[in-house]
């Protein structure tokens, strides 16, 4: 049966009425995964400053310590409303340093401008800019949240000009590790050589990482240890993918939201009964790094 259309129209929250910034925000609290940030809940809303107003809302990753200071805005992006922010993240940061925060700026309509300005210092500070969008179908409401500037994915150690204080060897990681555990980064990399037969190990001190024709390109990242090796898969962090891993029951550690790695404990035999879904997850990881 073919679905109906159903033409919608776009609504300004900041000109309707009825609909306010409290309504976005009860929403949000309601189902917070509408963000597109993960697995997260609602910390807190109205959060008091000190000395420096209230922060809308203060989500939590489920399975991590990462926080999210959230800035709510009708309307275009401002300069008031970033460096708000900027202060909430800031002083939640200091407050509690045993997590990880990350600032969010939610507006109707993230200007070219701000996008710049964002994107300017989101090396330094980590930032999500999220442009919110009111859809009117019939007589319901629904909103669409966009990510329009992303938290800057920050470089692993061997694909910047560090890399070359760092480098070892597999003999390196046969003692760190064993002889057979490295073995499996190798199993590994077979499975994911389909995508590009130039792929190879590059051993340093942190890792064990992958190179195409002689180049970095780090899409996965193998960890030996003694009993078994870790694979640390570069791909946003997502209900379909994080149901995928689970299914297939392989044992994870945390999500690493700072590196966007999922991070799979793997044995030998894990690799030997569940190489087609390992295969798949490499390929999604080696198809957005290539793009």
């Amino acid at each position: 049966m073919t679905p109906t259309y159903v033409k919608h129209e776009r609504i300004w929250l900041k000109a309707h009425p009825d609909l306010s910034e409290k309504w976005v925000q009860n929403l949000i609290t309601e189902d917070p995964s509408m963000l597109g940030l993960g697995e997260v809940v609602v910390r807190d809303q109205e959060r008091i400053q000190p000395r420096a107003g209230r922060l809308d809302l203060l989500l939590q990753h489920l399975e991590s310590k990462r926080r999210y200071e959230v800035e709510l805005q009708l309307g275009a992006t401002d300069e008031t409303h970033i460096i708000r922010t900027i202060e909430y993240w800031d002083i939640e940061q200091k407050r509690y340093p045993q997590y990880d925060h990350c600032a969010v700026l939610i507006a109707e309509d993230v200007t070219s401008r701000f996008l710049n300005v964002i994107s300017l210092f989101n090396g330094t500070i980590p930032f999500i800019a999220i442009q919110m969008r009111a859809v009117q179908i019939g007589e319901s409401v629904t909103l669409v949240f966009t990510t329009v500037v992303d938290e800057l994915s920050r470089g692993l150690v061997d694909e910047d000009e560090d890399a070359k204080a760092a480098p070892t060897d597999r003999s390196y990681w046969e003692q760190r590790g064993s002889k057979a555990t490295v073995s499996l980064a190798d199993e590994l990399l077979e499975l994911a050589k389909p995508l590009d037969s130039s792929l190879e190990l590059k051993y340093n001190k942190f890792y064990i990482g992958v190179s195409r024709d002689g180049q970095a390109f780090n899409f996965v990242t193998f960890i030996p240890k003694k009993n078994g090796i870790n694979l640390e898969i570069k791909i946003p962090e997502s209900d379909d993918v994080s149901s995928i891993i689970e299914d297939a029951g392989i044992d994870t550690l945390d999500y690493d939201n700072q590196w966007g790695n999922y991070r799979l404990r793997l044995t030998k035999a894990d690799i030997g009964d569940k190489s087609e879904i390992l295969r798949q997850l490499m390929q999604q990881a080696y198809e957005r790094r290539a793009s």
